[in-house]
């Protein structure tokens, strides 16, 4: 192994600790102001989201396929189905898309 690759590594390493270790020792009381604390409410959700939709395209062979189950979970979620119920759909979705698109 090279020895960049360590120093690369203990950077990588410092900056994840400082990342998690700073808002605790800085944030001492509970945060007061309204809009920061609904900003750092949605940051789970954003997180997630950035990482699940590009994954949802690209997890099929034809894109299109991704995009079909994408919209079919978000129409059947909005109506109030269950995870299981959206999951499935979205499985099956996939599925029959890729049977017609991938001949």
């Amino acid at each position: 192994m090279k020895p960049e690759i360590w120093m690369y590594l203990a950077v990588m390493a410092g900056v994840t600790y400082a990342v998690r270790v700073l808002p605790l020792t800085l944030i001492r009381g509970q945060i007061e102001n309204r809009f920061l604390r609904s900003f750092l409410y949605y940051v789970p959700y954003v997180t997630l989201a950035v990482m699940t939709f590009p994954a949802i395209l690209d997890a099929t062979q034809a894109p299109l396929a991704g995009a079909l189950a994408l919209a079919a979970g978000i129409v059947l979620a909005w109506r109030g189905a269950s995870l299981f119920k959206v999951s499935s759909a979205c499985c099956g979705v996939v599925l029959v898309a890729e049977l017609f698109l991938c001949r």
